[in-house]
């Protein structure tokens, strides 16, 4: 059989690697949520990902790198997703819609980075807990940029108090969220939370 060219074998290779990377990533998440990132091991990382505690290294150097993959990956797709809303709506009013109906979603399908993101941002090492924080305040002024677009004459200390206290509602999926399971039952939550959500944001 005639071999590959060098370039796809590289790619397929990058392709397995990636795919790794990411169950790894999955299963922290899962675990971090559960036992907290001081309950669990590389060991316990690499059975529930399917490979060996040693293989973990390939990836990661180590439980703090998998920790601020996990969250530093989240909080750059948030900025990125958000600033992409922003851009592409045609008012405030669009924007702001949007950008709850993005975070909801975000928070629907990732309770357990919710989880571990208020329990253990703290366990980070110094330089990647500022990282993140400095990219999660840079979403949040996104959402207040258009929020001050809706309410111009609304002091800007108070949209950011909004903004705060919104994603600590739609946040709260981890407890609202907690054995839902239909389609239905999904949607009719994904709808409260955004009506709620537009109703902070606007009172």
């Amino acid at each position: 059989m005639e071999a590959l060219p060098t370039e796809d074998r590289v790619t397929g290779r990058s392709v397995a690697k990636a795919s790794r990377r990411a169950a790894l990533l999955v299963a922290a998440a899962q675990l971090f949520a559960d036992r907290g990132y001081n309950g669990v091991s590389i060991e316990d990382l690499g059975a529930a990902a399917g490979v060996s505690g040693p293989a973990v290294y390939r990836h990661f150097t180590g439980k703090p790198s998998v920790l601020s993959a996990l969250l530093t990956g989240v909080s750059e797709d948030l900025l990125e997703g958000g600033r992409t809303v922003a851009e592409g709506a045609s008012s405030p009013e669009a924007a702001l819609r949007g950008l709850i109906r993005f975070q909801v979603d975000f928070a629907l399908a990732n309770a357990n980075v919710i989880r571990v993101q208020d329990r253990d941002l703290g366990s980070l090492p110094h330089d990647d807990e500022r990282n993140v924080r400095s990219l999660q305040r840079n979403y949040v002024q996104v959402w207040v940029d258009e929020l001050a677009g809706l309410l111009p004459a609304a002091d800007r200390s108070l949209l950011r108090r909004k903004v705060h206290a919104v994603f600590g509602l739609i946040n709260s999926t981890p407890h609202t969220a907690h054995g839902t399971r239909s389609t239905r039952e999904l949607g009719d939550l994904r709808d409260l939370l955004q009506d709620m959500a537009w109703a902070a944001l606007t009172v």
